[in-house]
């Protein structure tokens, strides 16, 4: 029970910090058991009874029991560039979503553009939406009788080749590279091969665009719905919540089909994707509500996306971005160097690779300490009442970043 102070005048005039220290120093070895046991709770009275481990091998047989007909099958250590062994307790699809959970690559989405660079404090960024989009995919994936934890990996790792500044960093990248910059070819042929990951999470990630050919496991056809969900919904949150657009503005057809808020537009496209699933037999979604999360979509690309502040913003990334990756280029000793033994990559490549895999602040930071990009040229959040504020609190963060 938290007692509260009724009064600012009841606070204690300094928190007795040595006391707290204290505590938590007893805590540092954990507590002992009679039969030697070390539990992380004094006097824990929790039981799980004498049970036989529950195996790899084991919970394979179990998925197998359980999953649809179509459904992707875990086995042994996986299908990976790189053999090795299983592990004793995971499947090969749980290793992959555990090493992309823990790797940098995932954890740099945290500073990487959704829609609006250096985002207000609500607002999404890259890692909020691959959550959000792990969430949204696991629960059709378990209604379908799907394998979850293949669903989850690629959720998770499917942004991971996104550069900084969102979208626009594709643009600012394609003209150095012979193929263009896809965000999701790189991240499954680039940015996350040093995990050795399954073929069936990469090809997930590869082609969750629907640009893209149609995934090879019915787990990738969920992650590229799922993806789309997550982003049409929450996007327009966002908007909603930065005063760009709002509610009443959504197409009446949209309105009608999936309401005003977040919860119910997900909900309803989420149901109705797997009710029209289950009775199909592929993943998909009815037509009408299909064309309702593209007229959804559509109205997001209008009112937000291609919104002239929106464009701006674009611009401003394309620019910073490609004299980051000029001034690299010219000066290539600051590009980090391969690992040993693997091949060399040429110059060009290896500073797209390095821009590519930076934040947002990194990222314009090292152009403006490096390459002299003008501060006051920044890129700005699209559109929002303190956008100056913004542009300014950006830059003071890269200053003290120094």
């Amino acid at each position: 029970m938290i007692t509260l102070h009724e009064e600012v005048g009841d606070l204690p005039e300094r928190p007795d910090r040595g006391e707290r220290a204290e505590r938590w120093a007893k805590t540092m070895a954990g507590f002992t058991t009679t039969g030697g046991l070390r539990t992380a709770h004094d006097q824990s009275r929790q039981r799980i009874g004498t049970v036989a481990p529950w195996r790899r091998e084991d919970r394979e047989l179990e998925e197998a029991r359980q999953l649809a007909p179509g459904a992707t099958r875990a086995l042994g250590a996986g299908n990976r560039a790189r053999p090795e062994p299983p592990d004793a307790y995971r499947t090969c699809f749980e290793r992959d979503r555990d090493r992309i959970l823990h790797s940098t690559a995932f954890r740099r989405l945290a500073g990487k553009t959704q829609v609006f660079v250096f985002p207000a404090d609500h607002q999404r960024t890259r890692l909020t939406h691959a959550l959000e989009v792990a969430q949204v995919a696991c629960a059709i994936a378990r209604s379908l009788r799907l394998n979850a934890s293949l669903t989850e990996a690629i959720a998770l790792g499917h942004d991971c080749g996104h550069g900084p500044g969102g979208h626009a960093s594709e643009d600012a990248f394609s003209p150095y590279l012979a193929d263009g910059f896809d965000h999701a070819v790189f991240g499954a042929d680039v940015t996350l091969v040093p995990l050795n990951l399954t073929t069936e999470v990469l090809d997930g990630v590869r082609n969750h665009s629907w640009s893209r050919p149609a995934p090879a496991t019915p787990e990738g056809e969920v992650v590229s719905w799922a993806d789309r969900i997550a982003y049409v919904c929450h996007d327009f949150e966002d908007a909603v919540h930065a005063g760009i657009v709002s509610p009443a503005e959504l197409p009446a057809a949209v309105r009608r089909s999936c309401g005003e808020s977040r919860p119910r537009q997900i909900g309803t496209f989420v149901s109705g994707l797997v009710e029209a699933s289950l009775v199909a037999g592929a993943v998909g979604m009815p037509a009408e509500l299909a064309d309702a999360l593209a007229e959804f979509r559509a109205f997001n690309h209008e009112r937000i996306y291609l919104r002239p502040e929106s464009l701006a913003q674009a611009d401003a990334v394309i620019s910073v971005l490609r004299c980051l990756v000029d001034h690299l280029v010219a000066h290539p000793d600051q590009i980090p160097q391969d690992p040993p033994g693997r091949p060399s990559t040429p110059v060009v490549p290896a500073a797209v690779a390095y821009a590519a895999a930076m934040t947002d602040r990194y990222a314009f930071g090292l152009a403006v300490h490096d390459a002299g990009w003008p501060e006051d040229r920044l890129p700005v959040a699209a559109g929002l009442a303190d956008g100056r504020g913004r542009r300014e609190a950006a830059a003071d963060s890269l200053r003290a970043s120094r």
